[in-house]
């Protein structure tokens, strides 16, 4: 009897094993990603300056790509074509709920380069060249009246921007 059992549950050990192996071996997901693929999924450009790549742009420069890229989403004039998806104007001090938009909420011009370099426009996320988005992040500064239409933004002018919410936020990165 334990021999039988014994004989039993070695082929089922046997059997599982193989059809693991060979489920392993069928199920073909995907490539393996290289060194040079995950380039692309490491944009970030923080508030320090670090990560920024080379370019500039103006606003003057950047209504041609925002009127082609975001106007569809964020309107002709940054109004927007829902709740969220209004970038110009707002006050965090109105006596009813704040309209958080970049000039009035948002504390770090970078943090608005950063993000529509990595997530706009929505429907096509980084298709923009760094070029395009200095220009775009400098036409969103200047329609919320951040910086002049001819102000040129770069990797280093772009942390020297004084944003209206800057002292808006209170950094607790030191809590554990």
């Amino acid at each position: 009897m334990y021999k039988k059992f014994l004989l039993s549950a070695l082929l089922l050990v046997a059997s599982t094993h193989t059809l693991v192996v060979s489920s392993q071996e069928g199920v073909k997901l995907g490539v393996p990603i290289s060194e040079g693929d995950l380039t692309q999924f490491d944009l970030i450009a923080g508030p320090d300056g670090s990560g920024f790549p080379a370019g500039s742009g103006t606003a003057r420069q950047g209504k041609e790509v925002y009127d082609r890229n975001c106007a569809v989403c964020h309107g002709t004039n940054g109004e927007g074509t829902s709740g969220n998806t209004i970038i110009v104007g707002g006050n965090m001090k109105s006596e009813g709920p704040p309209l958080r938009t970049v000039g009035s909420y948002w504390p770090h011009a970078s943090t608005l380069f950063d993000f529509i370099r990595r997530a706009m426009p929505a429907i096509a996320p980084k298709s923009l060249t760094n070029q395009q988005v200095y220009q775009v992040t400098a036409y969103v500064l200047y329609m919320n009246n951040i910086i002049a239409q001819d102000a040129e933004i770069d990797a280093t002018s772009l942390n020297d921007i004084e944003m209206p919410n800057a002292d808006g936020f209170i950094d607790r990165s030191h809590i554990q």
